[in-house]
C-alpha cells in the first residue's frame, strides 16, 4: 500500500493549482464591481461553489456518507462564522487593491495561533508568540495607510473600511479554523466542505431582502465563475493534502501574493507602495515561521507517541 505522502511533488502541484484558482475566483468578484452586496457575492460564491464540490464527491462515492452528520450545531456554528469572514473579506475586496486584500488576508494563520492558544488550550511558547507579534506588525504596516483614509470622505474612506473589513474577516476566519478543528475529529473532510457551502448559501440568500444590485448578465456570469472557482479551489486544496503533509505545502500560499501583483497590476492597473512590500514580507515570514514550528511540534508528538507505544 502506498504512503498517503508518497507524492509531495503532486501535493505542491494541487496546492499551487488551488492557489491560482482561488485567485482567479478573487479576480471575478473584483470584476463584477463594488455595486454587488457582499451578501449577494457570498451567495453565488456559496452556491455555485456546490456544483463542483458534490460532482467530486460524487466521482469519489462519498456524496451520500458527506450528508451524514454527527454534530449539525458544529456544523452551523463553523457556517454561521465562515459566512460572516467571507462578507466582511468580499467587501474589503471589493474595494481594495487585490494585493493588499491578498495580504491582510495572511493574518488569519496569525490570530489562529491567538485562538488556539485561548480556546483550544493549546500550548503556545515564546518562538510562535514572537512570530504572531512580528506578523501583527507587517498588518500594521499594511493596513496603516488605509486605515488612516477613514477622515478623508468618498473613495478613500471606503479603502479604509475596507482595511477593517478584511481585518475582521481574518480574526473571523481564525475563529472559523478553530471550528473546523474541532469537527475534523468526529466528521469527514467532505461533510465539513459540503454542509459550509450549503449553509453559507442559505444564509447569504436570507441577505437579499437588505438591497442585492440588479445584475447585468456580464456580471451574472462573473459571480458564478467565482462559485465555480471557489469549489474548484476546494478540492484542489483537499486533494494537496492527500499526497503531501500540510507543513510541505502550506507555504505554497504565498505564492498569491505574486500572482495577485501580476494579475492586479494588469487588470487594475495597481502598483504595490513601499508599506504594501515590506509589511507582507515580514507577514510572510511570520506565517512561514509558525508553519515551520507546527511541522516540528508535530514532529515531536510524533516521536512522543511511538516512544510511548508498548514494544510487542
Amino acid at each position: 500500500m502506498q504512503s498517503a505522502f508518497e507524492n509531495p511533488m503532486r501535493g505542491i502541484l494541487m496546492k499551487v493549482s488551488s492557489v491560482v484558482v482561488f485567485l482567479g475566483m478573487q479576480t471575478f468578484i473584483k470584476l463584477a464591481g463594488a455595486d454587488v452586496a457582499p451578501g449577494q457575492v457570498t451567495f453565488y460564491r456559496s452556491f455555485f461553489a456546490l456544483f463542483p464540490i458534490m460532482g467530486y464527491l460524487a466521482y469519489r462515492r462519498q456524496l451520500r456518507v458527506a450528508f451524514h452528520t454527527a454534530n449539525p450545531i458544529g456544523h452551523l456554528k463553523r457556517g454561521t462564522i465562515g459566512i460572516l469572514s467571507m462578507g466582511f473579506g468580499f467587501y474589503g475586496l471589493l474595494h481594495l487593491p487585490l494585493p493588499e486584500a491578498i495580504a491582510l488576508g495572511y493574518a488569519t494563520p496569525l490570530v489562529a495561533v491567538i485562538f488556539a492558544a485561548v480556546f483550544l488550550g493549546e500550548t503556545v511558547r515564546i518562538y510562535r508568540w514572537s512570530a504572531v507579534f512580528f506578523g501583527i506588525i507587517g498588518v500594521a504596516i499594511v493596513s496603516w495607510p488605509k486605515l488612516t483614509l477613514f477622515r478623508q470622505g468618498g473613495m478613500a474612506a471606503e479603502q479604509g473600511v475596507g482595511a477593517l473589513c478584511v481585518l475582521i474577516a481574518a480574526v473571523l476566519a481564525g475563529m472559523a479554523m478553530i471550528q473546523v478543528r474541532k469537527l475534523v475529529e468526529e466528521e469527514r473532510t467532505a461533510t465539513i466542505v459540503l454542509y459550509f457551502s450549503m449553509i453559507a448559501s442559505l444564509f447569504s440568500l436570507a441577505t437579499l431582502p437588505f438591497g442585492w444590485a440588479s445584475l447585468d448578465l456580464k456580471t451574472m456570469l462573473l459571480l458564478v465563475c467565482a462559485g465555480f472557482c471557489g469549489g474548484v479551489g476546494q478540492i484542489l486544496l483537499t486533494e494537496s493534502y492527500r499526497h503531501a503533509d500540510v507543513s510541505t505545502v502550506a507555504p505554497f500560499e504565498y505564492t498569491s501574493i505574486l500572482l495577485g501583483g501580476i494579475v492586479a497590476y494588469f487588470l487594475f492597473g495597481d502598483v504595490p507602495g513601499v508599506h504594501m512590500m515590506v509589511g507582507t514580507a515580514i507577514v510572510i515570514a511570520a506565517g512561514i515561521f509558525i508553519i515551520y514550528r507546527e511541522h516540528q511540534l508535530g514532529l515531536e508528538r510524533r516521536k512522543a507517541r511511538k516512544a510511548g507505544t508498548p514494544q510487542p
